[in-house]
């Protein structure tokens, strides 16, 4: 574990703080600490190889707080020894149990009908900060404590690093297919509209059907890239290669399909990078990763290096080494459906860990998935309406800037549609808007 946790220092301190200084850090008890540490922070026991991965190491509730801050293991006191801070605070321990996701592998009977680990069920929402990254929390906390021992430690600014605009293409169009053109008609014998819509979309153009929405997305998401710059802002686009029988995967994504090859040519057109929206199925199975991503770099000819599953059903942690393996350099899966947040308790991106081996996977970046369109609005879900969850987006906003984190919103295409009676079309350009000022 001791190359797991020098990364967790060094992650808690921030890539802006030089290594040098995160040598001044031991995780020790004080009679092992050396001339030169500065800070010990005191093993809580979670890693030994008798109680780690036993129901011993579940946080016991309430959670006890250091420094106005919640912590999962440890005790909330400290003490000075020989010029030395000593923290029995153990910050290492917490901030693995979340950027490890270590909460699944130990309650793995905790599961929604998807198998996905509810966000209701987990600590950060039980405990009250699935709200806050906790983990940045940890670390503005520790440098803090450095530079009362000190030691010059540099403080990152408080703005937002970098912001993904993403959207997944669960279903391209509403009416340009048989079953979904014949279902429009027949509910057009009551709503008339409804039934000359399906027509015109199937009989017209991709751009006819209200779901293809992407021209206007893709509009708003370059107005603001275009302001804050392409450092700062990218924008992603999620397609599915293959599916499955499971109802989850339909419709079945033909990329063949004339407007697959359109939206494709589209994305290129205005620079919208493409990542794999790995189906349901390889959810289940993992090992159809690989295949699936070989498939949509064939046919869009471009190196796919984004990945996020389709209904977000990243099951295991330990599976996300089948995305490594697939030369996958990033993720965008780890966001829990049901509450919006941050779920790895950070707003920066971590290399992926794997709790069962307790290893840093140091060629997977994670980047946590904050908020969902329909994570708001779905009575399953949050359940909010369209005032309080602006406010909430902007509670998440504003907590990521003094973190100085990334930022990540999932829009999916019909959720925008002009006529719909949902407030996701309007909440898009309020948050792009305000966004715009950041």
């Amino acid at each position: 574990m001791q190359e797991t946790i020098q990364y967790i220092i060094q992650f808690l301190l921030g890539s802006q703080v030089p290594a040098s200084i995160a040598e001044t850090i031991a995780y020790c008890q004080p009679e092992d600490a050396k001339p030169d540490h500065k800070i010990i922070i005191q093993p809580s026991g979670f890693f030994n190889p008798e109680v780690y991965g036993t129901p011993d190491t579940i946080p016991q509730m309430p959670l006890k707080i250091w420094e106005e801050t919640p912590i999962i293991y440890g005790d909330n006191t400290s003490e000075l020894i020989d010029g030395k801070l000593i923290l029995k605070a153990d910050i290492v321990a917490s901030a693995y149990f979340l950027l490890s996701r270590y909460e699944e592998i130990i309650r793995p009977d905790v599961r929604d009908p998807h198998q996905r680990f509810p966000g209701k069920e987990s600590l950060p929402y039980r405990a009250g900060f699935i709200d806050r990254p906790l983990v940045d929390e940890y670390g503005r906390i520790l440098r803090q404590l450095l530079r009362d021992q000190g030691v010059e430690v540099p403080e990152p600014p408080a703005v937002i690093q970098k912001i993904y605009l993403t959207h997944d293409v669960d279903q391209m169009a509403h009416f340009r297919n048989i079953r979904g053109m014949l279902g429009g008609f027949l509910r057009g014998l009551k709503r008339r509209k409804e039934g000359s819509r399906a027509l015109k979309s199937y009989f017209g153009n991709l751009w006819d059907d209200p779901w293809y929405t992407f021209p206007f997305l893709f509009k708003l998401d370059n107005d603001l890239r275009k302001k804050l710059g392409e450092e700062r802002c990218e924008n992603i686009t999620f397609i599915r290669s293959s599916g499955s029988k499971l109802k989850e995967d339909k419709p079945f994504p033909d990329l063949l399909h004339p407007d697959y090859k359109t939206l494709i040519r589209y994305c290129k057109k205005k620079g919208v990078t493409i990542g794999l929206h790995t189906s349901y199925e390889a959810g289940i199975d993992p090992s159809l990763i690989n295949a699936e991503m070989v498939k949509l770099a064939k046919f869009t000819g471009t190196k796919i290096n984004y990945n996020r599953h389709h209904f977000l059903n990243a099951r295991k942690p330990q599976d996300m080494q089948y995305i490594s393996r697939a030369g996958f350099q990033h993720d965008f899966s780890l966001g829990y459906a049901d509450m919006a947040g941050f779920r790895l308790g950070t707003c920066r991106p971590v290399q992926s860990i794997n709790p069962l081996t307790g290893l840093v996977d140091h060629n997977l970046t994670l980047h946590s998935l904050n908020i969902m369109d329909r994570t708001l609005d779905d009575k399953r879900y949050m359940y909010m309406n369209a005032h309080d969850a602006f406010q909430y987006c902007v509670q998440l906003i504003e907590m990521i800037a003094t973190y100085n984190g990334e930022l990540t919103l999932l829009w999916h295409n019909n959720s925008v549609e002009k006529l719909s009676i949902s407030y996701h079309r309007q909440l898009y350009q309020q948050l792009l808007d305000y966004l715009s000022e950041k």
